[in-house]
Formats: C-alpha cells, structure tokens, sequence
C-alpha cells in the first residue's frame, strides 16, 4: 500500500473511515451504543486533531480540561459538556457538526478492548498499578480510612519530567475524590427489598 501521503484526499478520507480488520472483528453493538460508529466518530476526530496540529496538551488548555480528558474525549470514553462544545469546535474546526453532536447528546459506553492490554505503553501502565495496587491500597487506607478512591470523581493528568541524569521521565497523576465505605445500617436503609 503507497503511503497515506502519495494518497489522494479522498482515498485517504476512505481509509481513515475503514475499520481496522483486527479490531472490526472484535465491535460490538449495545442497544444504546454502536461500537463500529463509536470507533468511526474517533478515526475522523483524531483526523481533525492531527490537522489541527494540536497535541493533547495544547487541546486540553483550549477546552479547559486535563490533558487525559481531551483525549478520552476523542476516543469516546467522555461526554462532552454543552460548554466545552464551542471550544473544541473552534480547536478543530475539521470535527463535524454531526459528530460534536452525537458526543453532547450520548452517554458514552465506557469500556474498553481487551486486546489494548497487549500495547506495551498501555500493559506497563496496568502493570505498575497491579505491581504497586496493595501498597497503593494501604496508603490509602492508612492517610483516609476505609474506602476506594473514585474514577468517576476523578482527574487524570499526563505529564513529563527530567530525571537526575537528564532522562525525560512520564508523570500520571490520578486525582480522586476518597469514597469511604459504609455500614449498611438497617434504619438507613430507605429501600429495602420486598419480603414475600
């Protein structure tokens, strides 16, 4: 296949709209969400980004989100708030109307491929976090109590720093709100399950 360049823009446009074959195999449909549109919406999103010039960072600071948030927002694992809709359309003014549309009026299926465990960057990442995830789990038990921290409450950030010896070095900060655990009290209790 010629390069994506030596490609005329039409052609180009087709096969940014074609499903990759691995990953076409592997859609699935919900009632309320179509996987192969979903993924459709994202190839034409991350087109307008890339013609845009922008990177995550510079996006982010557009719409006022996390860098992490732009991207999820791309990529269908986000919704997008009415107010933030005017200013990602004025960062990508090659995203579609339909397209800002759909990702203001549907509840995203937020889930993912089991396959993304196999990208090394991604596998690194659930590896670190399965690696330190007990210790991570006391510390957090020790400085706040009982209870998990929120993913829904919840900010994440990408960033990079220099090492000691001059390495460039990846920063993720996840930042959310504790949720204590709670004793299932009876009297609090305002929907109790029916007893025949």
């Amino acid at each position: 296949m010629p390069p994506l360049r030596a490609l005329a823009a039409a052609q180009r446009q087709a096969l940014l709209r074609r499903p990759r074959p691995a990953a076409a195999a592997l859609l699935r449909s919900y009632a309320s969400a179509s996987s192969a549109e979903v993924a459709a919406r994202t190839r034409r999103l991350l087109a307008a980004k890339a013609a845009s010039g922008l990177t995550y960072d510079e996006l982010a600071s557009a719409l006022g989100v996390t860098n992490a948030y732009a991207a999820q927002l791309l990529l269908g694992q986000a919704r997008l708030a009415s107010e933030t809709a005017a200013r990602l359309r004025e960062a990508l003014p090659a995203a579609s109307d339909e397209d800002l549309d759909a990702m203001r009026s549907e509840c995203p299926m937020r889930t993912f491929d089991e396959e993304i465990l196999k990208e090394p960057n991604v596998y690194r990442t659930y590896e670190a976090v399965t690696h330190y995830g007990e210790a991570i789990k006391s510390i957090i038990n020790e400085q706040c109590g009982d209870g998990i921290m929120s993913a829904i409450d919840f900010y994440c950030d990408v960033g990079t720093t220099t090492g000691k010896h001059g390495e460039k070095r990846v920063v993720i900060t996840f930042n959310g709100k504790f949720l204590p655990h709670i004793e299932q009290r009876s009297e609090d209790n305002t929907a109790k399950s029916p007893r025949d």
